[in-house]
């Protein structure tokens, strides 16, 4: 019975007293105070409505929904370049290796390995930054062992978390415009490719325009038809009552002149390959392909105007719902909750062993 005792103090010691102890030492003379500097933030864009083409190219290119920026400015936060941003001047590096910093929480306190990758897993365990997608809002948390430190790290990181929205902004404006500048140099060399091929059809056809030039000749036929039959008339009189009268050979030859000019002319409307009726297919193909790279040319120039219009507004932005605060006591660690809770979790622990050790017994008795 002595023995059993004996074993169980040996385990109550091991599991409950030893541990507590620990935690009695650790939270009351190692444990460093730890400063909670919280921000929030949200990022927003002006909601604009799509009329048109261009509005929603501008909503496609990420200017009208802000929540893409929300989560990329708190992955940024705990980026390794938002690190190296923050550390440029060695302010992680002093804040986290402060000789008054306990020798379990200071980083790298040996100083045998303190490379960035070292710096960047301990950085992850004291910045904390959640993103509410519902309502957009981010929040920063920075713990430090001192307020001055706590509350610098966090205002520099909003900074940079800034400066990273910025720059995404920038950058959509200026491909924007570059897309829509290049749209305006294409249309123009179109433009100017259909109207040379335009011109140089002209020229070489002797055509303004087919439409309106076989118009014109089929007046001139009809005219010319006109004449023919009244000169058919006072042939078909003449040689009815004075068949001997001199005007006679000459109305003829004026009827002969009047229908070989009636069947050129009614030629040079259609009948040929060089006729207006044949040239019209192309003059109309090319009237088409100028007229639609005119109207892609004003399209484009209205995208580019737009663009502008776009760039010269700000489109997103970092805003600051709560500014970071400079903490004036330390709220960690909660040295009492830990001792307590270190004394139930050995409890619990010893209480578990001490049934296993007892069923162990008893199934070998």
């Amino acid at each position: 019975m002595t023995k059993i005792f004996r074993k169980k103090s040996n385990l109550f010691l091991a599991v409950v007293i030893f541990p507590t102890l620990l935690s009695i030492l650790y939270f009351g003379i190692f444990a460093s105070d730890v400063y909670i500097s919280e921000s929030r933030f949200v990022v927003k864009a002006p909601k604009q409505a799509a009329s048109d083409g261009v509005g929603l190219l501008l909503q496609s290119a990420g200017f009208n929904n802000a929540n893409d920026e929300v989560f990329a400015s708190a992955d940024y936060i705990l980026s390794r370049t938002a690190l190296q941003q923050l550390n440029k001047d060695g302010a992680v590096t002093a804040a986290y290796t402060h000789p008054n910093i306990s020798i379990f929480d200071r980083f790298n306190p040996l100083g045998l390995n303190g490379s960035f990758e070292k710096l960047f897993k301990y950085y992850n365990q004291r910045v904390h930054v959640t993103a509410d997608a519902r309502s957009a809002i981010s929040t920063l948390v920075v713990r430090a062992y001192s307020s001055e430190d706590a509350y610098k790290l966090n205002s520099r990181l909003l900074e940079l978390a800034e400066e990273m929205v910025n720059r995404l902004n920038t950058r959509g404006r200026d491909d924007l415009i570059r897309y829509a500048t290049a749209e305006v140099e294409q249309a123009k060399k179109q433009s100017r490719t259909a109207s040379l091929a335009l011109a140089a059809y002209r020229n070489q056809e002797g055509v303004v325009d087919p439409q309106q030039q076989a118009a014109l000749q089929l007046q001139m036929v009809s005219k010319l038809q006109d004449e023919l039959i009244t000169v058919k008339s006072q042939l078909i009189q003449l040689r009815a009552f004075t068949p001997q009268n001199p005007q006679i050979p000459v109305l003829e030859k004026r009827a002969g002149i009047l229908g070989t000019e009636i069947y050129e002319q009614a030629g040079r409307v259609a009948g040929g390959n060089k006729s207006l009726a044949a040239t019209a297919v192309e003059y109309q193909r090319l009237q088409l392909e100028n007229g639609f790279a005119e109207r892609q040319l004003a399209g484009a120039m209205a995208s580019l105007q737009e663009a502008q219009n776009e760039a010269r507004r700000k489109q997103v932005y970092v805003e600051r719902i709560v500014n970071p605060n400079r903490p004036d006591s330390a709220l960690e660690p909660r040295r009492l909750r830990g001792i307590f809770a270190t004394f139930v979790v050995g409890m619990i622990a010893w209480g578990i062993l001490s049934l296993l050790i007892a069923g162990i017994r008893e199934h070998q008795s």
